[in-house]
């Protein structure tokens, strides 16, 4: 498990200056954001782009394994056919860049009121399963997160998963949406087990997901999380989703990082055997 930083925590700045700002940091993996893979979709070519981004990173010795597909794409919109190829040219960047662990949202708006939620169900299976299989021989697992009303507790993502099928699906754990509803972050991640593929770590209060880091005035107890995480052999990133964070000038950040990156020492060595 290694500690990450939501690349959308540097939203202010372009991918080249955020992957600087990382380094000088101290912060070696990160999760890319949806709005700087927006930004480097529109450079050209989805893979071609996302080689060169690599080698960059790599230049500074940041790499990027995890990334949010278009975040605010409708799985089950009417206009299907331009989602699903439009995050198929997601998939290829992230392929270049060399992530493995890509978070995606299912779609439970695109429906009437009276639509059924199995239903909901099936039409998200279905485009899932378009994406998993172009994703086959990509080396990127499809992660899908829990959220605030639809797919918000982990029998309905394992449901999912389940039914998708494949090694290339997978599950994100959100603590902060989690903090919204059902709050079991313990059992969450022990059901999910190793279906569970990608971390998005966040405080709230239990009434806003306000993305604060740990220990502040949030209730998410992170002692449990990384217990968990420990039983399950969890593989993946311990990666900061907390652009609630990001309001304030960069010398600041610098400084929250410092902080971050004590509490997750914190973390490791409060939950050894």
């Amino acid at each position: 498990m290694q500690l990450s930083i939501w690349s959308s925590y540097y939203v202010d700045l372009s991918p080249e200056d955020m992957v600087c700002e990382l380094e000088k940091n101290g912060i070696f993996f990160s999760e890319l954001s949806d709005e700087h893979a927006a930004e480097l979709l529109k450079r050209g070519d989805a893979k071609e782009t996302g080689r060169q981004f690599k080698k960059f990173a790599d230049s500074h010795n940041v790499r990027f394994t995890q990334g949010h597909l278009w975040l605010r794409c409708r799985l089950c919109d009417k206009d299907r056919k331009y989602v699903i190829e439009t995050l198929k040219s997601w998939l290829d960047l992230f392929s270049g860049i060399g992530i493995s662990r890509a978070v995606l949202h299912c779609d439970g708006i695109s429906f009437p009121d009276n639509t059924s939620l199995e239903l909901k169900y099936l039409e998200n299976i279905s485009v899932l399963k378009e994406l998993t299989e172009y994703a086959k021989g990509k080396d990127v697992i499809i992660c899908i997160e829990n959220l605030g009303k639809f797919t918000r507790d982990i029998d309905e993502l394992l449901y999912i998963v389940n039914s998708v099928g494949g090694s290339n699906i997978g599950i994100c754990l959100d603590t902060g949406h989690l903090n919204l509803n059902s709050k079991d972050q313990e059992g969450f991640i022990k059901k999910a087990g190793n279906h569970l593929k990608a971390l998005h770590i966040a405080d709230n209060e239990g009434f806003t997901d306000q993305h604060m880091m740990p220990f502040g005035k949030g209730n998410v107890d992170f002692i449990k999380v990384m217990k968990a995480l420990k039983e399950i052999k969890y593989d993946g990133l311990f990666n900061l989703e907390i652009p609630g964070e990001r309001n304030c000038p960069l010398e600041i950040r610098r400084y929250k990082i410092n902080y971050i990156k004590n509490v997750y020492e914190y973390l490791m060595k409060a939950t050894e055997k």
